[in-house]
């Protein structure tokens, strides 16, 4: 019996929470640009993300430590 590996990908969230996770990135200092690209993404867990940046983490190294595992290359 062979298995086949699937990849789960959770849809977009709706408009008014992409815009409310792009501000509150903006807030905490991600480039508006990024912040746009990270909210349209429900894989990152924003939530990891600002607290790491609340607590002193720069935003782009945040990033990096919360990046899900199958971004890939190039993918924070």
């Amino acid at each position: 019996m062979r298995r086949e590996h699937t990849t789960f990908r959770p849809a977009a969230p709706p408009d008014a929470v992409r815009a409310w996770r792009r501000e509150q990135l903006v807030a905490a200092g991600v480039r508006r640009e990024r912040a746009q690209q990270l909210a349209d993404d429900a894989r990152w867990d924003l939530h990891a993300l600002l607290e790491l940046v609340g607590r002193g983490c720069p935003p782009e190294l945040a990033e990096r430590i919360v990046a899900p595992l199958d971004a890939g290359p190039g993918g924070c």
